[in-house]
């Protein structure tokens, strides 16, 4: 029976992943249909994710107050009438109603699910989790080119709900598996800590900057690996260059499978040390003066897997560091400033290199992974003394 719940958290985290890449896979043909700048995306984009962090902020008191598996069923039919708002929109401004929903699905179920796990399974299920949430990612871009090859660019949406609506059914299917822990979820969440009490914790708020920092640099190379590899690389077709987008994905899931296997026996700080070694390694090679594109291509793909374990581990270890009772206003609010880092900071590195170049991109990429791991060791700190005290 825990088997079979594992298998569903991951199916659900399957859901989580497949909305996140169609907005990017299919604007270049939305935005000849509604007749907009290419730059109207981002408007979107960020509606979406303002929805997202409210949602991720209400996370705390829905989780006291509610079961884990309930908030998952109304987080994906709230997602599956974004969806389908989307795929009737026929004007632009239609976009923006559609986002609410959109967004304030995807922010409950993230913080519901990430917490329900870092309380009750292993840093192993954690990694495996967010490893399917890429596969999720990788799905939906190729259900956009389907659509696009043989009918237009709603029906991608479209067909992304009806994928929806099947996991929504098997969540259904599955609601008597939740009840192993639910007795223990009522007990835990009774105690459970509103946003300002725990934003007094030690270590909290380092941990946030840190989450922030490490989010900004992963939104960042979502958005414009494929724009370095155009600017600093000669000799590659417009399809290479595109297809370089993904190796950011491939790395992160390779990265969170490998940490699946050995995260129990290592535990979460060794983790994110070994994965901010490696991710360092990556950028150095992507910041290599060399004329021909391998090394810059390997170097994102190492970047990937040294990110991998990194946003897994962090929030696995909520629970354990400041304890159970905040951990659930904890995880809420590492997923708001996640969705802010993600939101801001690409935005900001494009307005950085339209000044001085894209080339620039492996040294923001350097200071974000360095805030990342300065303010984790800063945060450990914290929680030492206060343990100590």
């Amino acid at each position: 029976m825990g088997s079979l719940l594992i298998a569903v958290i991951y199916l659900i985290f399957i859901s989580l992943g497949l909305p996140d890449s169609l907005l990017g896979s299919g604007w270049p043909t939305m935005q000849v249909y509604f007749g907009v700048p290419s730059s109207y995306a981002g408007y979107v984009s960020m509606t979406i994710s303002f929805m997202t962090i409210i949602s991720a902020l209400m996370s705390p008191k829905l989780i006291s107050r509610i079961h884990t598996k309930w908030i998952v069923i109304c987080s994906i039919l709230l997602t599956i009438f974004g969806l389908c708002g989307f795929s009737i929109s026929s004007k632009y401004w239609m976009l923006f109603i559609f986002a609410i929903p959109y967004g304030l699905g995807a922010g409950a179920i993230d913080s519901a699910i990430n917490h329900y796990v870092a309380n009750n399974y292993s840093g192993s299920v954690m990694n495996f989790l967010h490893c399917f949430y890429g596969v999720g990612a990788v799905i939906s871009p190729n259900i956009m080119a389907a659509a696009l090859k043989s009918a237009r660019w709603n029906e991608g949406y479209r067909w992304t709900a009806y994928l929806q609506i099947a996991i929504l059914l098997v969540c259904i299917i599955s609601l008597p598996l939740w009840k192993k822990n639910e007795v223990q979820e009522d007990e835990k969440e009774e105690h459970s800590a509103g946003i300002a009490e725990s934003l007094k914790v030690p270590g909290v708020v380092l941990t946030l900057i840190a989450f922030f920092a490490y989010c900004s640099g992963e939104a960042t190379c979502f958005l414009w690996t494929s724009s370095y590899f155009a600017g600093t690389k000669s000799g590659m077709t417009d399809g290479l260059i595109a297809a370089f987008g993904s190796l950011i994905f491939g790395g992160l899931m390779f990265g969170r499978l490998l940490a699946g296997f050995v995260s129990n026996k290592l535990g979460d700080k060794p983790l994110i040390r070994i994965g901010a070694a490696v991710e360092l390694v990556g950028i150095i090679l992507v910041f290599l003066p060399v004329d021909g594109y391998i090394a810059a291509a390997a170097g994102f793909v190492i970047i990937g897997t040294g990110m991998g374990p990194i946003y897994p581990a962090i929030q696995h270890m909520a629970p354990n560091n400041f304890g159970r009772k905040y951990s659930a206003a904890v995880i809420g609010l590492q997923m708001a400033s996640a969705y802010v880092g993600s939101t801001l900071m690409p935005m900001l590195f494009g307005k950085l290199q339209q000044g001085i170049g894209i080339w620039i991109m492996p040294i923001y990429l350097l200071i974000f992974a360095v805030f990342n791991t300065a303010f984790l060791e800063l945060s450990y700190i914290a929680e030492n003394k206060a343990k100590a005290e």
